[in-house]
């Protein structure tokens, strides 16, 4: 979803070379959707495969450091930087048919609540669904 170029200028050309922007951008999201902490995220990097086959990792690369994560998220944090990380992640969206562009997107409580309303429903019926033969059964042995 991500490429280098989307963070030009983020990172200094000189010295050692770091960890690309554009995975540590794909790391904090992933890290922000399964609620893990730096060095969580950092550990699945190194060790689970399935975070790096979505970050396009060798099977034999090692991972990072976790304090490489809260360095990313201080330079996120200067200037409008988050900004052009939401900009590019939207544009990126948009061209996958997941969100509409520069369209007007609804974010107001009524439909959220009424889509927790809904399901709740659904989990009380089946809930209901669960117990109802449980309840039989008692009745059946007295």
């Amino acid at each position: 979803m991500f490429v280098d170029d989307d963070f030009g200028g983020w990172f200094p050309v000189d010295g050692r070379r770091g960890v690309s922007p554009a995975r540590l951008v794909s790391v904090s999201v992933s890290q922000y959707a399964e609620n893990l902490t730096d060095r969580q995220a950092a550990r699945a990097v190194a060790c689970r495969i399935d975070w790096k086959y979505a970050l396009g990792m060798e099977l034999t690369e090692p991972g990072f450091d976790h304090s490489v994560l809260s360095e990313f998220r201080d330079r996120l944090a200067e200037g409008d930087r988050a900004d052009r990380l939401l900009a590019v992640m939207v544009d990126r969206l948009a061209e996958a048919g997941l969100v509409r562009a520069r369209r007007r997107q609804r974010t107001d409580s009524t439909h959220v609540l009424a889509a927790v309303r809904r399901l709740s429903r659904v989990e009380l019926v089946a809930e209901t669904m669960r117990a109802a033969p449980e309840a039989l059964a008692k009745l059946d042995e007295v």
